[in-house]
């Protein structure tokens, strides 16, 4: 596909802005809505943040790293964006769903393209019943957290909490531990991707929880549903031969 109208937005950092003004005098800018890419420059999260607030386009979403890390995003270059849009590779995720209610009878439903995840607020342990698909799996986890994550996930908070990293294509879910206790070690369980999780939070006003969907939190929950969200989809751009899906083999040898 021939890229001819872009929309350059970009975090709040300096060298962001900075990136974002050279581009736009080189290659010009319209509107989101007019656009037929959307170019983000910054780390990981203000790409979360992007195509969070693009996904009712369906404009596809190329990033250029300005951040930190930058595992969703191309290395920055400003000379020879048209050349390498040319052979870019298409990824295209599902996020998960979170409907997360609350002691105060407040819900919120979020999306969240990395992770879902349970932390404790306070200093005692969580205490987690976890069901999948109406079917109680573990009566009762002790820990500091648990978390769902997606493939494009599970090298962010997944990874750092010992869980698997998933290949892009696989439909599969990863279910991780944060900290354990009881059952002790235990690291948490691959679900298919159409797998309905369901956290009940035990004794909520003794061990309060919240509940975070890329960045959306929700405090004090008494459960939180979570499952793949298939009718809404992302499409990320990467250059040749660095796709998600190297990214992510990749990974699992540093």
């Amino acid at each position: 596909m021939t890229y001819k109208s872009f929309c350059f937005v970009a975090s709040s950092v300096p060298v962001a802005k900075r990136a974002c003004r050279e581009l736009i005098k080189r290659y010009g800018n319209v509107p989101a809505q007019e656009a037929d890419l959307i170019v983000a420059l910054g780390g990981d999260g203000f790409m979360l943040a992007t195509l969070h607030e693009t996904q009712h386009l369906g404009v596809p979403v190329y990033g250029m790293n300005r951040g930190t890390v930058g595992f969703l995003m191309n290395a920055y270059g400003p000379n020879d964006l048209m050349e390498r849009l040319v052979a870019v590779e298409e990824a295209e995720i599902h996020p998960l769903r979170m409907r997360a209610h609350c002691v105060d009878d407040t819900e919120l439903v979020a999306l969240a393209i990395n992770e879902v995840s349970l932390l404790r607020q306070g200093p005692q342990a969580a205490k987690l019943r976890i069901l999948v698909d109406g079917r109680e799996r573990m009566a009762e986890l002790v820990c500091d957290g648990a978390l769902v994550a997606t493939p494009a996930g599970s090298t962010a908070y997944n990874y750092s909490a010992h869980g698997p990293i998933l290949p892009i294509g696989a439909e599969i879910l990863a279910l991780t531990a944060v900290a354990a206790f009881r059952p002790r070690r235990w690291r948490g369980a691959l679900l298919p991707m159409s797998a309905r999780v369901r956290f009940e939070v035990m004794q909520p006003d003794k061990r309060p929880v919240a509940a975070v969907a890329d960045g959306q939190e929700a405090r004090e929950v008494c459960w939180v549903e979570i499952e793949s969200a298939p009718d809404i989809a992302h499409r990320i751009l990467f250059d040749p031969g660095h796709g998600l899906e190297e990214r992510l083999i990749r990974e699992q040898f540093v």
